[in-house]
This record gives C-alpha cells, sequence and structure tokens, in this order.
C-alpha cells in the first residue's frame, strides 16, 4: 500500500491519496457526494484569510469522514501575514486536530523553534506531521525528540530518511508529478529498506477498503 499523505494533484480513484484542498475546493467536495480522503487548513501565507465564519465552516467539514487530516497548517518566516497572526491561526487549528481526533499536517519554514515551543505548551495527543520535511540531520533529530513525524516527498535529504524510524517516516508527493510509487523506491533505497516496508502512512486507512 503506498499511501500518498500529502498532494495538491488530481489523483484517480483507488489511490490511497490525501489529497489538499483549498477552500472553494473543499466546499464543493463537502457539498456533495464525492469520495476520496483529504485535507484542509489555513496555509500560513495565507493566514489572513481566517475568520471565525471559516473556522466554522472548517470545524463542520472535520467531521466528515473524507476529512481526515487538518492542514497543511502551521508557520512560515517568509510569510507576508505577521507571525502573531500566524501563530494564532496555526493553534485554532492545533485545538481543531485535538477536539476531532486528527491528524495535523504542518507546513514549516524557519520557524521550528516557535513550532516545538507550542508543542510543549500545548501538549497535543494527535500526530503532527511536518510535510515535504528538507531540514538539516539535526533539525530532522529535533523534530524527531519533540514527538513529530516527518514527510519526505520527492527532493528529500537521504540522512534525515535513515535516521528517521519507520512508524514515523510517511511519504507524498506535494506538487510533484511524480507517482508516489517512484518516491516510495527512492526513499526506500535511500534508508536501504523495501519499499513495502514504510507503512506509516496505512495508519490513515487502517478503517477503510469499504
Amino acid at each position: 500500500m503506498f499511501v500518498d499523505i500529502h498532494t495538491h494533484n488530481q489523483v484517480p480513484s483507488g489511490f490511497h491519496t490525501i489529497r489538499n484542498l483549498t477552500f472553494t475546493e473543499a466546499e464543493k467536495i463537502f457539498n456533495s457526494k464525492d469520495k476520496g480522503n483529504f485535507s484542509v487548513g489555513f496555509h500560513p501565507c495565507h493566514a489572513n484569510v481566517f475568520t471565525t465564519e471559516l473556522m466554522s465552516i472548517l470545524e463542520k467539514w472535520a467531521t466528515d469522514s473524507r476529512l481526515v487530516s487538518i492542514g497543511e497548517c502551521g508557520l512560515d518566516k517568509n510569510s507576508p501575514v505577521s507571525l502573531d497572526k500566524q501563530l494564532f491561526v496555526f493553534e485554532q487549528q492545533i485545538l481543531l486536530s485535538e477536539k476531532v481526533k486528527k491528524t495535523l499536517i504542518i507546513h514549516c519554514v524557519r520557524c521550528f523553534n516557535e513550532l516545538f515551543e507550542l508543542k510543549k505548551k500545548l501538549n497535543p495527543h494527535q500526530l503532527w506531521i511536518i510535510h515535504g520535511f528538507r531540514g538539516k540531520p539535526e533539525l530532522a533529530k529535533q523534530a524527531l525528540k519533540n514527538g513529530c513525524a516527518l514527510s519526505f516527498g520527492e527532493h528529500f535529504n537521504s540522512q534525515n530518511v535513515r535516521l528517521t524510524p519507520i512508524d514515523k517516516l510517511f511519504v507524498e508527493t506535494d506538487e510533484s508529478l511524480l507517482p508516489i510509487y517512484e518516491v516510495y523506491r527512492q526513499i526506500a533505497l535511500a534508508k536501504n529498506v523495501s519499499p513495502e516496508s514504510l507503512t506509516a502512512g496505512e495508519l490513515f486507512f487502517s478503517k477503510d477498503e469499504s
């Protein structure tokens, strides 16, 4: 089972994929009977669109079984939105993740100290997955020590892959057009395991298959 835990691309039905939706896309999906597995959230680069009304809508969608993760959300030093605003919006989504007991998909750029401080402060029970991780190995070790999981895409640091435990290692395509099984093959090669050994993503589909 090759699970793509984060993609922005349209995918054929039958694939084990979590497609990240914009709010416009989500409105269409969750007001229809379309099948699939999705994530929705306030990206830190667009945190200024946050309103209590939109948050209430996200809370409603979060009760739908098709929404399997909250995000992508998080913190980004390159965002035009103030860090204070980003922190507020991110915290609201953390609280929602805890309320509905769904995984958090995190986008983090140059804000890892703030991310780890927030995790210690809130002590969440739901899994935090830092998607598209491309930081240095020391940062990967810090993230894992702070209880975060790491997701890798087409461009990854082999040393990070090797030091990440199998149960904390997720795979994604994000915006890449490379097939997910090829990303699995490359990551498995770097970790010196079989692609089928990379099973962390299966947690999203353990109740699936019906």
